[in-house]
């Protein structure tokens, strides 16, 4: 097989492999809700029980793409994915709630698989289709979806523990799969160069910390949402699990398979520009969302007349919906960023916002929760997520939007037949 077929094949099995690997990072969103029932657990709790396996999914991130600079994405892919087959199925056999946050913990590993496959995939491909290749492996966040249209169906026809064991053998035949589609090439290894110190002293950078933030919404809110929907939808509109599922993948499919779309417009129009409409975007459908179900009388001339303001549920998922969009468009642009702004310095910075993304994903599941319970308001968690794209705005205009200048010595050139020409910008 040529270069070509190589590439190709890998790109394939690679995109197959992170899809399951997302899948499976996605589960304890729908069978932690039997498991909640089961156990008794209040919101927080529940919160805790979904986000754990995204602790170690961020934190495992660095050092997996270190390995991968050094060993190669094939055999540490390989390796991951097997490693997690006994986690996998021992969930279906635990009975206490810290034997789901161990094996969680475990289960997690799955998630770095994005920072092994990103690396390995571009290497097999010129510079000017890495783009390309990498939106086209990063789609596998779609995995998410598919767990929501999986795991229900097994759920009510077999009860919940069946899901973990047939994800254990769906992720060791992918592994398998992965194996003989997948090749190595001993000239893509380098040193693995990118250490803890650099990651921390990339930090002294504000504006890392912006593109954190922004990433932290766009991924990390994507993550937490996947999370946190099937449940919503069962509390909020008393929905059976399996149609509540497959509204939640509303929210999840576009959240995916869109990344590489978002790849393109943030090439055409520039990051900054996808990024600021993502963010308003996303401050207008949070917005909506947030406003809680609430009845209302008002006294009137001719006596008490009562009204009901909120969503239905088909306007909520047309929001959840274009939510998804937007943010699977930023998780483009975020990179895009990085690219633009730290052309010699991707690996480090990546790694940073990329773990800063994995740890919103982490965080946000818990104090969605604990919002709940504090306030016993569902809705809470859209005014949270409000509040950090209330924050991104506020930041990206003040060192961004507020110091651009539409007319003036910074202003982009006016261009005529691709070369920049003088404009007289004194008296007419």
């Amino acid at each position: 097989m040529g270069d070509r077929g190589r590439a190709l094949s890998v790109l394939i099995v690679s995109t197959l492999a992170f899809t399951v690997c997302f899948m499976v990072w996605m589960m304890f969103g729908v069978i932690g809700i039997p498991i909640r029932k089961a156990l008794d657990l209040n919101a927080t709790e529940f919160g805790l029980l979904t986000a754990t396996p995204v602790l170690t999914g961020s934190l495992i991130r660095v050092p997996l793409g270190m390995w991968t600079d050094k060993f190669g994405g094939r055999i540490v892919l390989f390796i991951l994915m097997v490693s997690c087959v006994v986690p996998i199925y021992l969930i279906s056999q635990a009975t206490q709630f810290w034997q789901y946050l161990v094996l969680g913990l475990f289960v997690g590993l799955a998630g770095g698989s994005f920072s092994v496959g990103t690396p390995y995939v571009a290497r097999w491909f010129p510079r000017n289709r890495q783009g390309f290749a990498m939106g086209v492996f990063g789609a596998g966040n779609s995995g998410a979806a598919v767990n929501k249209f999986v795991a229900p169906a097994l759920l009510v026809a077999f009860g919940w523990a069946v899901v973990p064991q047939v994800y254990a053998a769906v992720m060791l035949g992918t592994a398998l799969l992965f194996w003989f589609g997948s090749y190595s090439e001993p000239s893509h290894r380098v040193d693995a160069k990118i250490t803890w110190r650099e990651q921390l002293r990339a930090l002294k950078d504000p504006n890392v910390w912006k593109l954190c933030q922004y990433y932290s919404i766009v991924f990390g809110g994507y993550v937490a949402m996947s999370l946190w929907m099937v449940q919503y939808y069962l509390g909020e509109f008393r929905l059976d699990i399996r149609t509540a599922a497959l509204l939640a993948a509303c929210f999840s499919l576009p959240g995916g398979v869109l990344r590489a779309a978002g790849g393109w417009f943030s090439d055409k129009y520039g990051a900054h520009s996808v990024t600021w409409w993502v963010l308003w975007v996303s401050w207008v459908c949070l917005f909506l969302l947030s406003y809680p179900q609430t009845d209302m009388t008002i006294m009137t001339v001719n006596g008490p007349k009562s009204f009901h303001l909120g969503l239905n549920i088909w306007l909520f998922t047309i929001l959840m919906f274009t939510l998804g969009i937007a943010w699977a468009f930023g998780k483009a642009s975020v990179f895009k960023y990085i690219s633009d702004e730290y052309p010699h310095n991707i690996g480090v910075i990546s790694g940073v916002v990329g773990l800063a993304g994995g740890m919103g994903g982490f965080v946000l599941p818990i104090m969605f929760g604990a919002l709940m319970d504090l306030t016993g308001i569902r809705s809470s968690a859209f005014m949270l997520m409000y509040g950090v794209v209330w924050v991104s705005l506020i930041w990206m205009y003040w060192t961004e939007v507020r110091g651009a200048e539409v007319m003036g010595n910074r202003s982009k050139p006016f261009q005529l037949h691709g070369k920049p020409i003088e404009v007289n910008r004194g008296n007419p």
